[in-house]
C-alpha cells in the first residue's frame, strides 16, 4: 500500500507581515500533481493544517479547493488530524459527513477512536488518526470507568500513550498499521517556527510509544527527519516558515509498505513559487550581485557587513530584492563604540550620529565635533530630567 504523507501546512501564515497564501496555493497545486502522479492508496496530513484556530476566509477555501481536487477529483482518501495549531471543532466540521465521499478528519480526541480501515493485495492496514491534544483534554475523554487511568494523565507522554492504548484496543487482527499523529518526539530536530507545545520538557513524548506500529506519519517538527526507526517519520513543513529554516529541504513522504508491513520512503521535493533565504556581505555588494540573480524576488534576509550608519538601507535592498522581509546587522552586536545587542536603543547617542556623519559625508567626525556633540546631547538629557 502507498501512502503520500504531508504535515504542517499552516495556511493563512502570516511572515513579517507578509501573507504566504499564494505561495501555499502554488505550492499546494504541486503537491495536488504528485497524488496524480504517484498514486497512493491514501493522503495522510498529520496536523497544523492551518495557522491558528480562526483561519482566515481565504485559508479555508484553499483547503477546500485542494481536498475537492484530491478526493473527488482524484479519488483519493484523505486522513487528516488537528494539530496544535488547529480550532479541532472547526477543522472537524462535517467530518461524519465527508467520511463517506472519502475525507476522514479527526479534530477533537476521542475515547474509543476507530481506525480507518484499507485494503490491498496483501490484506487490511488500518490508519489511527490520533489528533493533537492537551492532556486535560485526554484525562476528560477517558471513559469514566476507567479513571484512574485517567488521572495518571499528567503530561504529553501520558496523553499519547492513552491514545495508543486506545488505538491498539482497536487494531484488527492480521492488519497491518499506521499512526498519524501530531508530536514533538524525543530525538527529533525543532525549529524556531515551530510553537511550543508546553513550557519544559513536559511536551515531549518517546518514541518507545509507537512500538509495534509499522509507520509513524507525524506532524509538529519542521525539518524532514526520522526519529529513531525510519518507521517513525516527520514530513515536515510544506513550506519554509523561518529564516532558521534555510538549509530545509521540503518535501512529502511516499510510503511503500509491503505485506509484511516494512516500509520504504521516497522523500518527493516539493519546489515553492519563492524560497526563503539569506544573503550576506556589505550592501553595496549584495546590490550589485542582484543583478544577475535569477531568484531576486525571493523572501529575503540580508545580512549585512557595514560597520557604519546606512540610510534607507531596506529602501535600498527592495530596489534589488523586492521581497526581502528583514535586515541584520551583526557588526553592531557587541560591545564598544556604535555597538549593541541586536538593539540600537543601547548605543550611544554621540556613535549613532558619528556613523551617520561618516556614511552622509565620507568623512569621520572630528574632536571638535565630538566636543560639542556631547555638549549638545548632555544639555537635551539635562532638560529632559526637569520637563
Amino acid at each position: 500500500m502507498r501512502f503520500l504523507h504531508s504535515a504542517d501546512w499552516h495556511l493563512g501564515r502570516v511572515y513579517h507581515g507578509v501573507s504566504l497564501l499564494e505561495d501555499q496555493a502554488h505550492v499546494l497545486g504541486e503537491f495536488v500533481r504528485l497524488a496524480a502522479d504517484t498514486r497512493p492508496d491514501a493522503i495522510l496530513l498529520a496536523g497544523d493544517i492551518y495557522d491558528r484556530s480562526v483561519p482566515p476566509a481565504e485559508a479555508v477555501r484553499l483547503l477546500d479547493m485542494v481536498l475537492t481536487e484530491l478526493v473527488r477529483g482524484l479519488r483519493i482518501p484523505v486522513v487528516m488530524i488537528a494539530g496544535n495549531h488547529d480550532g479541532p471543532d472547526r477543522l472537524a466540521f462535517g467530518a461524519d459527513l465527508l467520511g463517506g465521499a472519502g475525507l476522514t478528519v479527526r479534530g477533537p480526541v476521542e475515547a474509543d477512536p476507530q481506525p480507518l480501515v484499507l485494503h490491498d493485495a496483501y490484506g487490511a492496514v488500518a490508519i489511527h488518526a490520533l489528533p493533537y491534544a492537551e492532556p486535560a483534554v485526554v484525562r476528560a475523554a477517558m471513559p469514566a470507568s476507567d479513571d484512574e487511568n485517567a488521572a495518571a494523565i499528567d503530561s504529553h507522554h501520558a496523553a499519547l500513550a492513552a491514545q495508543l492504548r486506545a488505538a491498539r484496543a482497536a487494531q484488527p487482527a492480521g492488519a497491518r498499521s499506521v499512526v498519524v499523529a501530531h508530536a514533538f518526539v524525543l530525538g527529533g530536530s525543532e525549529s524556531e517556527s515551530e510553537r511550543p507545545l508546553s513550557v519544559g520538557a513536559s511536551g515531549a513524548v518517546g518514541a518507545a510509544l509507537f512500538d509495534g506500529f509499522d509507520y509513524v506519519a507525524l506532524g509538529h517538527l519542521h525539518r524532514p527527519q526520522q526519529v529513531g526507526e525510519a518507521r517513525i517519520q516527520y514530513s515536515g513543513s510544506l513550506l519554509k516558515y523561518a529564516f532558521s529554516e534555510a538549509d530545509h529541504a521540503k518535501s512529502v513522504n511516499l510510503v511503500e509498505l509491503d505485506a509484511a508491513g516494512a516500509c520504504r520512503i521516497e522523500r518527493l521535493a516539493l519546489t515553492p513559487r519563492r524560497d526563503l533565504r539569506i544573503v550576506e556581505g556589505e550592501l553595496d555588494a549584495l546590490l550589485a550581485a542582484a543583478a544577475t540573480d535569477p531568484r531576486r524576488d525571493d523572501y529575503i534576509l540580508a545580512r549585512l557587513a557595514d560597520t557604519g550608519a546606512l540610510l534607507d538601507a531596506m529602501g535600498k535592498l527592495r530596489t534589488a530584492y523586492p521581497n526581502a522581509l528583514a535586515i541584520e546587522r551583526p557588526a553592531l552586536v557587541g560591545d564598544g563604540p556604535g555597538r549593541a545587542a541586536a538593539d540600537h536603543r543601547r548605543i550611544r547617542v554621540q556613535d549613532l550620529f558619528a556613523s551617520f556623519h561618516l556614511e552622509t559625508t565620507g568623512r569621520a567626525l572630528d574632536e571638535a565635533g565630538r566636543d560639542v556633540l556631547d555638549r549638545l546631547v548632555a544639555r537635551m538629557e539635562r532638560e529632559a530630567r526637569h520637563a
